[in-house]
């Protein structure tokens, strides 16, 4: 999460109104970011944040406001209608496999170049090692 907050921190996040409401409403929205949530719900309101209709909405409002950055942190119906539009993706590898409903997309490595930025082995905080890594799209 240190790393995910550094990261982010001053830049615009796009997210979908369920990964945004699975965010402890202590923690909503984000500090520090502007914050985007896109929705079908036209009657959806998020105290501090930005609620569009649609990702492009989202993307345009993020360019409008002088944004190189926008960070698109999930769900996954988010993650794979974003995908093919990303030219880096810095994505949390780890290292154990646990059942859930929601997955990042298959993407094609060989399209990517990897670098791994953040690499923690297991300790008495994390309980899985993990990688950070950055891809760039070739």
């Amino acid at each position: 999460m240190k790393f995910f907050s550094k990261t982010t921190r001053g830049h615009h996040v796009l997210t979908g109104r369920k990964n945004y409401e699975s965010i402890p409403k202590k923690y909503r929205p984000l500090p520090g970011r502007t914050n985007i949530v896109v929705t079908r719900s036209e009657d959806y309101q998020a105290d501090g944040a930005l609620v569009v209709s649609s990702i492009k909405e989202g993307i345009e409002h993020a360019r409008s406001a002088g944004e190189t950055n926008l960070f698109i942190i999930g769900g996954g119906e988010i993650y794979k209608q974003t995908l093919e539009l990303a030219d880096t993706l810095v994505l949390t590898h780890v290292q154990t496999t646990l059942e859930g409903d929601t997955f990042f997309p298959e993407f094609s490595p060989t399209e990517w170049v990897a670098k791994c930025v953040l690499r923690h082995p297991k300790d008495d905080v994390h309980n899985f090692g993990f990688e950070v890594m950055e891809y760039s799209k070739k």
